[in-house]
């Protein structure tokens, strides 16, 4: 999810609220604690330069419990964040602490903000000796076909 779809999606909501990949909800008391653009400069492991970089939102949970954040105070401190995100364009990356600080993709399902799983991945495959991943082909299946006692299901 980008920053200007977040902002139209909060334009259209009365309540904020977040759901980790499990599908449980953050507590409604929940706060953005920060704003942030991070940009990353590195090195894959075949030596081909990279940046990437994200607008990045931090949720925490403390015990005020009678806290909860309306969306229009949540595009406020959007509007304050443009001088240092810059671009609407950026993609959103969320931290929230479960074990250890998570980092999380965002999506937005038409009434709750969903935390999305990353993952880690080689990017340069090809060149440090990482076997792709073989597709297999599956057998055409047709529907007539697939009836109880014809052996495909």
């Amino acid at each position: 999810m980008k920053i200007f779809e977040m902002k139209q999606a909060l334009a259209g909501l009365q309540t904020v609220s977040f759901r980790l990949p499990s599908g449980e909800y953050l507590p409604a008391h929940f706060h953005v604690t920060e704003v942030g653009l991070v940009s990353k400069h590195f090195i894959d492991c075949g030596g081909v330069e990279r940046r990437e970089t994200v607008a990045n939102f931090q949720l925490w949970e403390a015990g005020d419990y009678d806290h909860q954040l309306a969306p229009q105070k949540f595009l406020h401190i959007l509007k304050l964040s443009e001088k240092i995100l810059g671009s609407e364009d950026l993609d959103i990356e969320v931290e929230y602490q479960q074990a250890t600080i998570g980092k999380f993709g965002l999506a937005f399902d038409g009434t709750d903000f969903v935390l999305t799983q990353k993952q880690t991945a080689c990017l340069a495959q090809d060149a440090c000796g990482v076997a792709p991943a073989q597709l297999v082909a599956l057998p055409q299946l047709q529907m007539a076909a697939c009836a109880p006692g014809s052996g495909c299901c």
